[in-house]
Formats: C-alpha cells, structure tokens, sequence
C-alpha cells in the first residue's frame, strides 16, 4: 500500500512539473513573439531569423513539458525524448547554479543604449527559471519512470562500465581552465571578462567537473554504494551542459554567439531585443538616425537603404525612450 502511494504521488509530481515547464516556457514565447513583431515592424531580418530559431526552441521546450506530465510522453520513441531532454537539461538546468550565484552578485552596470521593458525581463526571467527548475524536478522522475533500470539500484561491480574513463584527461583540462579563467586568469582570452563572465566560467567549471565526477563514479573504480540515478543524473545534465553551450551547440553555429561569453546578463543577450540594440534608431523612428527623424515634420521623403518612404510626422513620445537617437530626457 505505501509502496503504491509513493508512486501515486511521485507521478502527481512529474505531472505538476511538466505543465509548469510548459506554462513557464509559455511566457517566454509570448516575449518572443512580440520581438518578431516588433522586428518585422522595424524591417530587421537577421534579427527575425535568429528570434524564429528561438521560438522554436521555446515551442520545443513547452512540448517537453507537456510530454513530461501527459501519459502520451511515455510512449514517444526513445531518439526523440533523449535528445531533446539532453539538450534542455543541459541549456537551462546548469545554469541554475550561476542564477544563484549572479543574484548574489551585484550585476553589471547596464549599457546606456538599453531600453528594455521591465515586463520582458520578468516574463523571461520566470520562464527561464521556471523551466529549469520544473525540469530538475520533473525530468529526473520522467527518466526513472522511462527507464527503471538505468537509474534504479547502485552501482556495484557489475554494472561498472569503464570504456569512457579515457574522457576524463580532457575534461580536466577543460575544468581547470576555466576555474583559472574563473579566478581572473586572462591567458588564452582575447578580453578580460567582468565578474559575470567571471561566474559563467566558474558555472562551465563546474559542468566538467560533474561530468568527469559522474564517468568516475559510474566506472570500476567507483563506490559500489552509489546510487545509479545520482551520477546518471548529474552526468546527462553536465555533458548536456558541455553541448549546448559549447561551440558544437547549436549557438556555435550563430556568427556572434558562439558561446557564454556572450551570455550577456542573464537570462538572454540584451541586444536580442528590438528595444536595446544600442543602434541609432528608436522603435517608432523605424531605423532612421536622429538627423533623418528631425527631417519628417516637413514630410519630405527620407532614405533609409530601402526604397524611399514618406511619414508626415515623428511621434515626440518616443523621444522619451533611452534609445531614441534624439532623446530628449
């Protein structure tokens, strides 16, 4: 009977964690999709591209929530599921530790072009947390459910497995060169990284020492009194970690964001956003620089690189805005 209870109320548990992942990640797809808007009003395609790429990471993500809580998840194929757990576990469940730590931290002074509605930083700071710790909670037990005998029981001797003890060279190198970067060391870095770089390092540290910990504990050198599930757990979220973040991630392959450094300020680059790309434009100047704006009170026709436009006036309001090129406050 308790035995039974227990699994009632473990399944209860991944279900409210899987809706609250999908809810969570719900918000940050409404921020998105109003950048979209915002982008195709402004007439910015590259910035379109890398937002769409996003919003369908973000619908990816909320469909994993809901294959988290719903009966149907269990019977998805297996190169779905992993795949796509891996790689959220990784992105967002690892930076958990560097979300602490950085609150903790004063943050970095903001750029003075940024104008970002507070609103997009708490829908996305929510979604963003919300589904890492949804995900903490929910994954694991989903996994457990999915696949008992990879995460139930202890190691023991016989199920050791030492094939992959070769990795652990490389990811003590990688540990240890990014705790030196952490502590400040500026060798092999083309530029001196502020304090939250600085933690990100640290955060990246961690994730490779995870990784070696958990190929340790799961070889034949290990402690036979470790329980499966915890060096499984932290090795699927730590190697996951190392991917999505990594140059073979999938921001590798974006020019400009190949990697954390240019995690700007948690929890997505600020220039992402068609508010704070620091640019000579303001929203309602539609890409005009301050001199261009000024001249459409007399309805002349203006040139923005685009075939000619005509507006017969520019909205003082958005001279309001820290970002408009002839603000006024």
């Amino acid at each position: 009977m308790r035995v039974h209870i227990k699994v009632r109320t473990l399944v209860l548990v991944r279900r409210v964690a899987g809706f609250t992942a999908a809810v969570a990640m719900s918000l940050y797809l409404l921020v998105k999709l109003v950048w979209i808007a915002a982008e195709v009003w402004q007439g910015t395609a590259h910035w379109v591209l890398l937002n769409a790429i996003t919003v369908v990471m973000a619908l990816a993500g909320a469909a994993l929530g809901l294959a988290l809580a719903q009966a149907w998840g269990t019977r998805l194929p297996d190169w779905l599921v992993l795949p796509l757990g891996w790689v959220a576990g990784g992105f967002l469940v690892s930076m958990i530790p560097y979300m602490i730590a950085a609150s903790l931290v004063a943050p970095s002074a903001p750029e003075p072009a940024a104008a970002t509605p507070a609103w997009e930083g708490v829908l996305i700071g929510v979604g963003f947390a919300g589904m890492a710790v949804a995900l903490v909670v929910g994954l694991p037990l989903f996994l457990r459910e999915r696949w008992p005998r990879a995460f139930a029981g202890r190691v023991g001797r016989e199920r050791a497995d030492g094939r992959f003890l070769w990795a652990l060279a490389p990811l003590g190198v990688l540990t240890a060169t990014w705790i030196s970067w952490a502590a400040g060391s500026t060798y092999g870095l083309l530029a001196v990284w502020d304090t939250q770089g600085r933690l990100l390092m640290a955060n990246s540290a961690l994730c490779a020492a995870g990784a070696g910990w958990s190929l340790w504990a799961l070889g034949p050198r290990g402690s036979g009194r470790t329980p499966v599930w915890l060096p499984m757990a932290v090795g699927f979220v730590a190697s996951g970690s190392l991917f999505s973040w990594g140059r073979g991630g999938w921001r590798g392959w974006w020019p400009g964001r190949t990697s954390r450094s240019n995690f700007a300020g948690w929890p997505w680059p600020s220039t992402a956003s068609p508010w704070a790309r620091g640019s000579p434009s303001c929203w309602r100047c539609r890409g005009r620089t301050g001199a261009e704006a000024t001249r459409q009170g007399s309805g002349k026709a203006v040139r923005q690189g685009r075939p000619l436009v005509r507006r017969t006036s520019h909205p003082a309001s958005c001279h309001t805005r820290p970002g408009c090129p002839v603000n006024r406050v």
